[in-house]
């Protein structure tokens, strides 16, 4: 078998090695001359850790990554609302870990240029992809360096992200869903707020100055993402970012308390393709779906899709299970989009931008459940184990008289 992955990025580097794992031929495909050396996102769910330890790369997160104490609710004035103490479930195999999305591609980039099993091309610009006449192919028209170019493949696997042209090809402009009226800045900045008492995780509940605060490397690093006026242009954004500063942050700093690294305003979406198979083309993460960024659900739901992706291909590769195992990706896929990752991550939208703080604990269920789990054993047992409900295991669609047992197969 010989697969196509457009988009090297964290999602599709992942896909690659999975797939090399099992001895499937992998090349990678992107527009760009190098690697996306953005920070962005940083937070990876037990769910997700699953995925980048049968990758192989587990290892290097964490030796390069931490993992986060507590996460905590808050009020604009820095009081506690209520809290998830050891959040990242530190006593199991699977813990949150945190690592900047750009330091995490090195890592994947790394290993992938070391297994023989895998090729990553660069300025390589996908502009149409399809399946062949006969249903036993795919190709794709790529402009490179010397011009157009036909590459061919068994599947091809859009991971090309939120523009994905890959999803294009397939629906057009066609991606359902919504945009909120929200524009939201994340920054990258030296600031210790954990002198103020602020937790490793922070999420303050303003319906104007809501924003998050998480320390994402060990040097002391903070992401704060905040909600700015969708009216203001990026210019006005960054002109108007030490006066939000000010006015949201403990101790109330100035441009000179702090390190600013950086500075991105964009706009967020709740969207899922109508399809993440046709034929023989896939779609993967945020090529297939968008939500907000709050509580890390695309960065993880991506990468449980090419996790569940890979054992759907391996399958196929194997003789475990027939094509049509593709055809639960897509079901399953998206169903895990509409029943968690859209309702989940809108409310946790909602919560800190919408939400009394003052009545959060008597009218936000989520919050009451957390509150709860402060000292009672059976509710703390229940909020872990729902990080994991973005699952779902394809290996039980194995023909099990061809199939090797659990633990045999990545």
């Amino acid at each position: 078998m010989k697969v196509l992955v457009v988009g090297a990025g964290p999602s599709g580097l992942t896909l690659a090695l999975l797939l090399a794992k099992a001895g499937i031929k992998t090349t990678l495909l992107d527009a760009a001359p190098t690697i996306d050396d953005r920070p962005r996102a940083a937070h990876y769910a037990p769910s997700a850790i699953r995925v980048l330890k049968a990758a192989g790369v587990l290892e290097d997160v964490r030796r390069d990554g931490l993992i986060p104490k507590n996460m905590t609710w808050r009020k604009i004035d820095g009081s506690v609302i209520t809290s998830i103490t050891d959040v990242a479930q530190p006593g199991t195999p699977d813990a949150l870990t945190v690592l900047p999305l750009n330091m995490l591609g090195k890592v994947l980039l790394r290993h992938c240029e070391e297994n023989a099993n895998v090729t990553v091309l660069w300025n390589k610009k996908v502009v149409d992809v399809g399946t062949d006449g006969d249903g036993k192919g795919a190709w794709a028209k790529v402009q490179g360096e010397q011009g157009e170019e036909t590459w061919t493949a068994d599947y091809i696997c859009g991971c090309d992200g939120a523009n994905s042209q890959v999803r294009k090809s397939l629906f057009g402009n066609e991606f359902p869903g919504h945009t909120w009226d929200a524009q939201i800045i994340a920054t990258n900045v030296y600031y210790p707020l954990d002198k103020f008492g602020y937790d490793d995780i922070n999420f303050i509940i303003h319906n104007e100055d809501y924003y998050m605060a998480a320390k994402i490397t060990n040097d002391g690093l903070w992401r704060v993402s905040y909600g700015e006026d969708t009216k203001l242009t990026p210019e006005e954004v960054v002109a108007h970012q030490p006066a939000k500063y000010e006015r949201m942050l403990p101790g109330n700093p100035k441009p000179g308390d702090y390190k600013l690294l950086n500075v991105g305003p964009y706009r967020i979406h709740q969207r899922m393709a109508p399809a993440f198979r046709v034929g023989r083309i896939l779609l993967a993460a945020d090529a297939a779906h968008l939500c907000n960024p709050f509580g890390g659900l695309g960065l993880t739901g991506g990468l449980v899709d090419v996790g569940g992706l890979a054992e759907c291909l391996i399958g196929v590769q194997n003789g475990w299970a027939g094509d049509e195992i593709l055809d639960k990706y897509d079901e399953i896929r998206r169903e895990k989009f509409q029943e968690v990752i859209n309702p989940v991550s809108s409310s946790n939208f909602l919560r800190v931008s919408a939400t009394d703080p003052g009545e959060a604990l008597v009218k936000d269920e989520f919050l009451m459940m957390v509150e709860k789990a402060r000292t009672d054993k059976e509710t703390r047992e229940e909020l872990d184990q729902g990080v994991f409900a973005v699952c779902h295991d394809f290996t039980q669609y194995y023909n099990k008289e061809k199939a090797p047992k659990a633990g045999a197969r990545l």
